[in-house]
């Protein structure tokens, strides 16, 4: 019982930590140590017998260095590779050219209200190509927001649209993806049609519909002039390269996609399939400017891309992975699944506790994907004693930890938004709200039907 106390309280502290601004990597590090030092005291041995240092006070300082040595491994470098390939096609304009040549068209549409789902469907595939919520919410802001204007949208329902554009798209590029088939032992490309895929298409659907309906009830209800900020707007560049670059973030999607599809034979992984596209690229652009020297100077970028997903999801990862053995040491997992395992429904109770816990401190921090790396480690043993699917707790986390973004007034999303459509965030926030409520019910309704 003094385990499950002392447990109980570093978790209450770290969530604490987090309201108040803390990194949540910081907060979830901090977390971690006290509870693998919480195991040292009560007893519990923090690292098996063969891998102990030979003192138990060093042992959770060995906790730290294996969780490092075991993150840095196949599914850091995926996440970093990643984070540099996306940064050096920012670098290189390639992700502006997609934006904009997809974007391009709408302007051609003048129904107002057709072009809601239109743009949140464009969005969303928009996000396979700039994964961050903040940047795409940019991006769009400059490129779409003030053609929308133009036909006379009104700014809250042209906001509320692209805050919520960057959500649950199914992709194998994405680093909570990556995450979550590693944790549960599935294949990357399995785990993203097959569990993925199924919740989330399904969802988007509805989410559009709800958009529609929801955004012309509300212009009804409430007219209003908007004003724009032209000063936030981010300055477009001026300096794009041609129109085909824009195939260029997409490359690793396709070669994936053929490679695990239609060529099986060869066994190639997303890290690979990653450096093919980035040195396809290289010599792309080596032949249109001409300048070696110059289009090696930009490919720092990539590295230094390569050190922001070290820093923003793999630190936190480790953090997280610290936090897990720290609540397996002290015996908390294992009073968790002895005490809901003979429980009817046991798998819906932990679906909603799990999936309530990642909406709560998504609406309080901005972003829910923090609690989902703290908890998806634990999922696979709380599955396997329960007699659950993983999937049934792994993938409403997931999704709603993305999804309650765009209903948290701290968001980096609903902040940009506000700040330029001059409205306040729960101005932005009531008119997301009922978009991302039918998606978040829709994802847990669907998870228990089909993973059950």
């Amino acid at each position: 019982m003094a385990e499950l106390i002392f447990g109980l309280m570093v978790i209450v502290l770290a969530g604490w930590m987090i309201f108040k601004k803390v990194n949540a990597t910081v907060a979830l590090f901090i977390a971690g140590i006290l509870l693998l030092y919480g195991a040292v005291v009560t007893g519990h041995n923090v690292l098996p017998a063969e891998a102990s240092t030979g003192s138990i006070w060093f042992d959770p300082i060995k906790a730290i260095t294996n969780s490092f040595v075991n993150n840095l491994g196949n599914i850091g470098m995926t996440i970093m590779v990643l984070f540099g390939f996306s940064a050096y096609m920012t670098k290189i304009g390639a992700n502006e050219v997609t934006v904009q040549t997809l974007m391009k068209p709408l302007s051609r549409i003048k129904s107002v209200y057709l072009l809601v789902p239109i743009i949140f469907v464009v969005g969303n595939l928009l996000s396979l190509v700039v994964p961050s919520a903040s940047s795409l919410a940019i991006l769009l802001m400059a490129t779409l927001y003030p053609v929308l204007k133009r036909i006379g949208m009104s700014g809250l329902t042209a906001g509320a649209v692209i805050a919520t554009t960057a959500t649950i798209i199914p992709t194998p590029l994405g680093a909570d993806n990556v995450i979550a088939a590693q944790t549960l032992g599935i294949d990357l490309m399995e785990y993203v049609m097959k569990y993925h895929a199924v919740i989330s298409i399904p969802t988007l659907v509805l989410m559009t519909v709800a958009h529609y309906f929801w955004q012309k009830y509300m212009d009804k209800k409430h007219p209003e002039k908007d004003e724009i900020d032209e000063s936030k707007l981010e300055t477009l560049r001026t300096d794009l390269p041609p129109v085909y670059y824009g195939l260029l973030p997409i490359l690793p999607l396709v070669l994936i996609t053929i490679f695990g599809i239609f060529i099986k034979s060869i066994k190639i992984g997303l890290v690979e399939i990653t450096f093919i596209s980035l040195i396809v690229t290289v010599v792309i652009e080596a032949i249109r400017k001409r300048k070696v020297q110059q289009v090696f100077a930009e490919m720092m970028t990539f590295f230094r891309g390569m050190g922001d997903g070290l820093a923003m999801v793999v630190a936190l990862l480790v953090a997280a992975s610290l936090m897990v053995d720290g609540l397996k040491a002290l015996g908390i997992v294992d009073m968790l699944t002895d005490s809901v395992k003979d429980v009817n429904g046991a798998g819906m109770i932990l679906m909603f506790a799990f999936s309530g816990i990642t909406a709560l401190i998504g609406l309080i921090s901005g972003g829910g994907l923090a609690v989902f790396y703290a908890s998806v480690g634990l999922l696979p043993d709380i599955a396997h004693n329960v007699g659950v699917n993983g999937a049934m707790l792994s993938i409403p986390m997931q999704l709603i930890a993305n999804l309650v973004r765009s209903i948290s007034p701290v968001a980096a999303c609903i902040i940009v938004v506000c700040s330029i459509i001059q409205k306040s965030p729960i101005a932005v926030i009531k008119r997301t709200s009922v978009p991302i409520i039918v998606g978040i019910v829709s994802t847990l309704v669907l998870s228990y039907i089909m993973f059950s």
